[in-house]
C-alpha cells in the first residue's frame, strides 16, 4: 500500500469522526442522547484490510458526571476533540499535498 492510498483511508474516517462529532455536538442537549465515539486506530486498521463500514461506540457514561435528562454528552470535550480532529484532518491533507507536489516536480524534470 501506498501513502497516497493511507491517507486517503485515513482521511476518510476523520471525516466520518468529524460528522460523529458534529452530532453529538448539535446533540449535546438531547435528553437520553449518547455520546457516538470511534477508536481511530481499529477503524484505520479495519479500513486497511479493505473493511469498508464503521464501529460506532456509544458512551453510557459521561466521565464520572450524571445528568439529569441521562445525555452523555460533554459539550468542551467534544469541542476539543472536533478541533483535534480538524487539525488532523488538515494535517493529512498537506502531507498529500506534498507527495502530489514532488510527483509533479518528478514529472515535470522528467520532460526536461
Amino acid at each position: 500500500m501506498d501513502v497516497i492510498d493511507f491517507v486517503e483511508k485515513a482521511l476518510n474516517i476523520r471525516t466520518f469522526y468529524h460528522k460523529i462529532l458534529a452530532g453529538n455536538i448539535v446533540n449535546a442537549e438531547t435528553p437520553n442522547y449518547k455520546e457516538k465515539e470511534i477508536d481511530f486506530q481499529k477503524e484505520l486498521e479495519k479500513q486497511l484490510s479493505g473493511i469498508k463500514t464503521f464501529d460506532i461506540i456509544e458512551k453510557t457514561e459521561n466521565e464520572g458526571i450524571s445528568t439529569l435528562d441521562g445525555n452523555t454528552v460533554n459539550i468542551e470535550s467534544q469541542i476539543v476533540k472536533l478541533n483535534e480532529n480538524s487539525m488532523l484532518y488538515s494535517a493529512l491533507v498537506h502531507l498529500i499535498s506534498k507527495k502530489f507536489s514532488i510527483m509533479r516536480y518528478i514529472i515535470n524534470e522528467g520532460r526536461r
